[in-house]
C-alpha cells in the first residue's frame, strides 16, 4: 500500500499555485476566444440605446466624442454621441453617464436635444433589487422625457426636487436623477443651441 504524503506547507502552495496557473490560462483563452462577441453586444447594446434616448427624423449622423465635465475641482468624462442633420446643423447628444445606486453602479444613456430637453433616458447595465430599484426601467423613467432640467428640478421630491421617487427605493431614484443631473451639466458645459462649443 502506498504510503500517503505528509501535507506541508510547500506542498499546499505548490498545488495552489499550480491550480491558479491552470485557471488564469483557462480563463484567459476563454477571454480571447469570447472578447470580440462580447464588445460587438456591447457596440449593439449602446447603439439601441442612442436610437431610444434620441430618436430623430430625417438623416441623421452620429459622431462618436468624449466630453469633459468639472464640478468641484472633479474632471469627469463622459462618452457622447453628437448627431447631426443632412446639413451638419446640430440636433441633439446621447450622453453615457453613470452614479452609484443602492446595489452598485448604475450605468445609463441620457438623450438632448439641442436645447437642453431630455428626449429620452436608457439604462445600460444596474445592480438594483428586483421589484424595488429595479423598476426605475419602467415608468420611473419618463417622467424625465420631454423635461428641461432649466425648469425641471433634478432631484427628489423629498429633497426639493420635481422628481417622483420610487416607492421603498429613494437611494436609486437620488441615483438615477443625479446620473442625468451629471450629463445636463456636462452637455450644459459643451453645447449650446445649434451648435457645439468646441467646433
Amino acid at each position: 500500500m502506498a504510503k500517503k504524503k505528509e501535507s506541508t506547507l510547500i506542498n499546499m502552495l505548490v498545488a495552489l499555485f499550480v491550480i491558479t496557473a491552470v485557471s488564469g490560462g483557462v480563463l484567459g483563452l476563454v477571454y480571447g476566444f469570447t472578447k470580440d462577441a462580447i464588445a460587438e453586444v456591447d457596440q449593439k447594446k449602446n447603439e439601441a440605446a442612442i436610437q431610444a434616448v434620441l430618436p430623430l427624423d430625417g438623416e441623421i449622423t452620429y459622431q462618436a466624442e468624449t466630453i469633459s465635465y468639472t464640478e468641484d475641482g472633479v474632471t469627469m468624462d463622459f462618452p457622447c454621441n453628437i448627431a447631426y442633420d443632412a446639413n451638419g446643423n446640430f440636433q441633439g447628444v446621447a450622453i453615457k453617464t453613470s452614479e452609484g445606486g443602492f446595489g452598485g453602479k448604475i450605468e445609463m444613456m441620457v438623450g438632448f436635444l439641442a436645447d437642453g430637453t431630455i428626449k429620452g433616458t436608457s439604462v445600460l447595465s444596474h445592480s438594483e433589487t428586483p421589484g424595488l430599484g429595479a423598476n426605475m426601467t419602467g415608468k420611473f423613467k419618463d417622467q424625465f422625457v420631454d423635461k428641461n432640467p432649466e425648469t425641471f428640478k433634478l432631484t427628489v421630491t423629498k429633497d426639493g426636487g420635481d422628481v417622483d421617487a420610487i416607492t421603498a427605493a429613494t437611494i436609486t431614484s437620488r441615483a438615477f436623477s443625479k446620473a442625468v443631473d451629471k450629463a445636463y451639466k456636462a452637455f450644459e458645459a459643451n453645447f449650446k443651441e445649434g451648435g457645439t462649443e468646441n467646433e
